[in-house]
């Protein structure tokens, strides 16, 4: 699956002061990114506080992206959650038209065991007329999708055709990677790791940072693809500050907060989530001077 080798990134959900969804703000992201070397655009993951969007919002947000994209770039859905029937009732009530594959998240806060885990993606598998990208983020849903499962997946389901690896463990991705089967696209979810895992043979990446900063993020990934390290590191000291910032506090709040620097959206965050502090937007500021 090439056309998800590279750079995706997770768009965020701008909104307005009273925080319906800032349609303008959203074409201007997605326009920045399409110009900027992005390779693919991931909707209604973690990063676009799909928990707090509604249904109906969901499917203004596809329509409004497919139009704008206009098939220029391949673009990824979010369906995932900690309920199994839920999530196949959402897939085969979804209208895939303009969408190239599925981003599905790791049950959360059940805490499921390993076959459980494993039993939850083969029934979306079973169902799903897209492909699917695995999404494992231990650190928000209290439970580790273990390599051994993960590869057990991509081993039985052809439609299963990557992984987002969050887990922030560089064991955990080079498992992966000596193990997986040859076409099996192992995919960071850790902007700080994105580069090393490139380097050690991973197929890119699904970013919060690249949306901001595609032209340098995406230029970083191509070059550790091609195994450029000399030259990608130069990007990724240059990515540095600005990445570690953007996690300080919550995400997306600080990613927001960069965006909004940028004068593409605004910093508004629906609660549980607040938007970053002063403090970190003027350290962000500061940190953004090295890209203007």
């Amino acid at each position: 699956m090439t056309q998800f080798i590279g750079t995706g990134v997770a768009l965020i959900t701008p909104f307005n002061k009273d925080l319906s969804i800032d349609f303008d703000a959203l074409e201007r992201l997605v326009e920045h990114n399409i110009k900027n070397g992005t390779e693919y655009l991931v909707i209604s993951g973690t990063t676009g506080e799909s928990v707090t969007v509604t249904p109906n919002e969901k499917k203004e947000l596809v329509k409004f992206i497919s139009k704008v994209n206009n098939k220029r770039l391949p673009l990824v859905l979010g369906i995932g959650g900690n309920n199994t029937a839920a999530i196949i009732n959402e897939i085969e009530a979804t209208d895939f038209s303009d969408i190239d594959a599925i981003l599905s998240v790791s049950p959360y806060y059940s805490k499921p065991t390993q076959e459980g885990i494993y039993q939850h993606f083969k029934a979306i598998a079973e169902v799903s007329p897209k492909p699917i990208i695995l999404y494992n983020v231990p650190g928000r849903t209290a439970s580790n999708v273990t390599p051994e499962t993960t590869l057990r997946l991509a081993r039985d389901f052809n439609n299963i055709i990557a992984v987002k690896e969050a887990g922030n463990n560089v064991h955990q991705y080079l498992e992966l990677l000596r193990n997986k089967p040859k076409d099996f696209l192992v995919l960071s979810g850790d902007d700080d790791l994105a580069l090393s895992v490139a380097l050690a043979g991973g197929s890119g990446v699904i970013s919060v940072i690249g949306q901001a900063l595609p032209k340098d993020f995406s230029e970083m990934i191509r070059l550790g693809i091609k195994g450029n390290a000399k030259e990608a590191y130069k990007l990724h000291f240059k990515l540095m500050p600005i990445t570690g910032l953007i996690f300080s506090e919550n995400n997306p709040a600080g990613i927001k907060a960069v965006l909004n620097e940028l004068k593409i959206s605004d910093c508004y965050v629906r609660l549980p989530l607040v938007e970053a502090t002063n403090k970190l937007k003027i350290d962000i500021a500061e940190a953004l001077k090295v890209f203007v």
